[in-house]
């Protein structure tokens, strides 16, 4: 099965700091680094390192070709980027002193999608491939009603989560893949098995994959539900860490593996993510697993 990975494509400017700034507070940053982000490229760049084909479909400035080349060198199809006259995407990132991290993004490239570049896109794939979608590009709903119609299998990770995804016809979702936060959004529920049991009973021909961090991950769908306990590790920083879960369940659930053991790699490969500064630069390898 191909994977086709329509996202965004962002330039990560890092700062460690002690602490969130705050409101009319100005801080000085520990330290500052630049690293190749934006969602979509780390989950295609997760999907290349994990041993998966991958083809992604983006938009950048010429001020972020390093992006597409970095991309490229990984082992990802980067036939579907276009290099245009526009500023790439980019995000401010602050990382305190926990490892959390607080993210502003400026969308830049990523919101000029067209429908004859989803056209043009989608004719690179066939019935039964994989789509994967994340909320860092516009027209998300036209595309699903295209990606649909065209027999793709859609995995989604809402993210971030805005306000009119609420809006769109979710049920063409074959896949959800969300955190606390944003299941809470889609659903009203707070707890995680109210979410879970509210997910599958708004979308019952959809599997959901709620990640909870240091607290493990939930699967549910509607013939079972599990739960699976997230590893013990020293943590740098959480910002990659989404991300590279995702790419490796992507990229063993396209070689046909039961999804327990797409969600037991995915979460190893989080656990080393975390222990490294940066988003798509933190992502192991999978050789670093065994």
């Amino acid at each position: 099965m191909k994977i086709l990975n329509v996202g965004s494509l962002n330039i990560d400017h890092v700062y460690q700091v002690s602490h969130f700034v705050q409101p009319a507070e100005t801080i000085a940053s520990l330290s500052y680094q630049v690293f190749s982000g934006g969602k979509g490229a780390n989950q295609s760049l997760a999907i290349a390192k994990a041993g998966g084909k991958v083809m992604h479909a983006g938009r950048i400035g010429s001020d972020g070709y390093w992006l597409k080349e970095r991309l490229k060198n990984s082992g990802v199809n980067v036939s579907l980027i276009k290099v245009l006259d526009e500023p790439t995407g980019h995000a401010l990132i602050q990382v305190n002193e926990d490892g959390e991290n607080a993210i502003i993004i400026h969308g830049g490239a990523n919101e000029g999608f067209s429908e004859a570049d989803f056209d043009e896109i989608l004719a690179n794939v066939s019935k039964g491939d994989y789509l994967l979608l994340q909320n860092e590009i516009n027209d998300i709903g036209l595309l699903l009603q295209k990606a649909k119609g065209k027999g793709l299998k859609i995995i989604y990770n809402p993210a971030p989560m805005k306000p009119e995804i609420k809006d769109l016809d979710l049920s063409m979702v074959d896949i959800f893949i969300v955190n606390e936060s944003e299941a809470q959004a889609l659903t009203g529920q707070s707890q995680s098995q109210a979410i879970i049991n509210s997910m599958i009973e708004h979308y019952p021909d959809s599997a959901v994959v709620l990640t909870l961090g240091k607290a493990g991950v939930f699967y549910g769908d509607s013939m079972r539900l599990f739960f699976m306990d997230a590893l013990d590790v020293e943590v740098v920083d959480t910002t990659g860490a989404g991300d590279t879960f995702i790419g490796y369940f992507v990229a063993e659930l396209s070689r046909g593996s039961d999804i327990y053991e797409c969600l037991k790699l995915a979460v190893k490969a989080a656990a080393l993510c975390v222990t490294r500064q940066g988003a798509g630069d933190a992502i192991p390898e999978r050789k670093e697993l065994s």
